[in-house]
């Protein structure tokens, strides 16, 4: 491992899925602000939408999402029932009939949903809203649930893309995190769903995770390339026992440390690429072909919530309780507890919590950001002048940049800051040289590596 990166390693730093990053956003914010937002929209400008169903059939302890054990499914089917009615309010705010380019469902677990209570969604959104021709339709799934009709359905519903998360093969491990789940059940899910018509489908695996080691991450990434995923994320595993109460049953000696999780991840990339994908920013990798290797190669790589991804909409508007949406005005995010959110839809109310309006230089550090996460690379002064600024106006940053460069993790030249091949493991440190709101934030980030 190296000794510099693994100097740097164990600093904490936001993920950069947004700037300004979620702990920023602001209570206060109302139906009336969200309902402002949605009425500039331009009715010819394409958008994506992202629903949220926080339920899961099982719990996994190091899960650090919002989500809800679904152990009877009368409180699921309810939630299904109030999020197309929160669907039909969203679109009567809208300034007209609008155009989705991309679909995506996230959890919890979306397939917590019945076959019938998910077509009856995706009705609900065709019926209020057109799709681009090449739109992606995502889904995440658990294979330990999925079942062959499920499958089968999520082809006829026109879905493009399925995600699953993996994480780790070893039945050790698995057993650590209470996701137990042998390669033949996933294999199996990918069967199905490659039959039932959707092409696409992404695999996550995480590093850092209890009684892990980078044999047997490695064995993992050679399992899952044999089932050949389009893309694979690797994330390193967020230890926040503070929020997620049940990642309190993984015993923090049983965790690599931070030199252990650096070798884990440098070997799994390495093994990624060793099977022919292609690193894709931070840590999604993707087949030669894959849309999302043509998008990072074009420069066109964009990063939200959900990770990288080729959506260019400017606006995605987020459905159900916790989801987080994106307007050309702000950010804005829905009530976090069900019931809280389901009462505030049966009174007519887009159910929101907290926004954030965009103001001073906020678009324009968004925007350095998140090419610096694309690309490896940005042009700071380049992308100020578009925005009106004065070149060197980030000149707050090079203190943390130089010290970079001093270590030969990125070169600083006539405003373009260019990270190095040791120095893109490192890519959310840098990106947080930009970050206006850090220091002195009392939120509380996952290490960089």
């Amino acid at each position: 491992m190296d000794p510099v990166v693994q100097r740097y390693a164990s600093r904490t730093t936001p993920r950069y899925t947004s700037y300004p990053t979620a702990p920023q956003f602001q209570a206060g914010f109302t139906d009336a602000n969200y309902r402002d937002w949605l009425r500039q929209l331009d009715p010819a400008d394409p958008i994506s939408l992202y629903l949220h169903v926080p339920f899961c059939r099982q719990m996994c302890w190091y899960c650090g999402c919002n989500m809800k054990l679904a152990a009877k499914y009368a409180p699921v089917a309810s939630y299904a029932q109030t999020l197309r009615k929160e669907l039909a309010l969203t679109a009567d705010a809208l300034p007209g009939r609008m155009v989705v380019s991309h679909l995506h469902w996230g959890g919890g677990t979306p397939t917590a949903l019945s076959s019938d209570d998910l077509e009856a969604a995706m009705d609900a959104v065709r019926a209020r809203f057109d799709f681009a021709p090449e739109a992606e339709i995502a889904i995440e799934s658990d294979p330990r649930t999925l079942t062959a009709d499920m499958a089968a359905r999520i082809g006829a519903m026109g879905f493009t893309r399925a995600s699953f998360g993996v994480q780790e093969f070893d039945p050790q491990v698995q057993k650590a995190i209470n996701r137990v789940q042998p390669p033949e059940m996933v294999a199996a899910s990918v069967t199905q769903l490659r039959a039932g018509g959707v092409r696409g489908i992404n695999f996550d695996l995480i590093y850092g995770l209890p009684l892990q080691t980078v044999e047997s991450l490695v064995e993992t990434v050679k399992l899952c390339a044999a089932m050949r995923p389009d893309r694979v994320a690797l994330f390193g595993y967020a230890h926040v026992p503070w929020m997620a109460k049940n990642q309190r049953m993984i015993a923090d000696d049983t965790l690599p440390d931070a030199a252990a999780r650096s070798a884990q991840a440098e070997a799994a990339a390495d093994a990624l690429r060793a099977e022919g994908y292609v690193a894709i920013g931070l840590d999604h990798f993707a087949r030669p072909d894959d849309d999302l290797t043509i998008a990072a190669q074009t420069g066109k790589l964009r990063r939200n919530f959900q990770g990288y991804t080729t959506d260019q909409a400017e606006t995605m508007i987020g459905l159900g309780a916790t989801s987080i949406g994106r307007t050309p005005s702000g950010y804005v995010q829905n009530i976090t507890e069900t019931g809280a959110w389901a009462r505030a839809v049966e009174a007519g109310h887009l159910p929101v919590a907290k926004g954030l309006p965009f103001r001073g230089e906020d678009r324009l550090r968004a925007e350095v950001i998140e090419r610096l996460m694309c690309d490896g690379w940005v042009d700071a002064d380049a992308i100020g002048r578009r925005h009106n600024a004065p070149d060197g106006w980030w000149k707050e940053a090079t203190d943390t940049l130089r010290e970079m460069e001093g270590d030969g993790l990125l070169t600083l030249s006539n405003g373009k800051v260019v990270l190095t091949a040791r120095g893109r493991p490192l890519m959310r440190i840098a990106a947080a040289a930009f970050d206006a709101y850090l220091e002195g934030s009392k939120a509380r980030h996952s290490v960089a590596v």
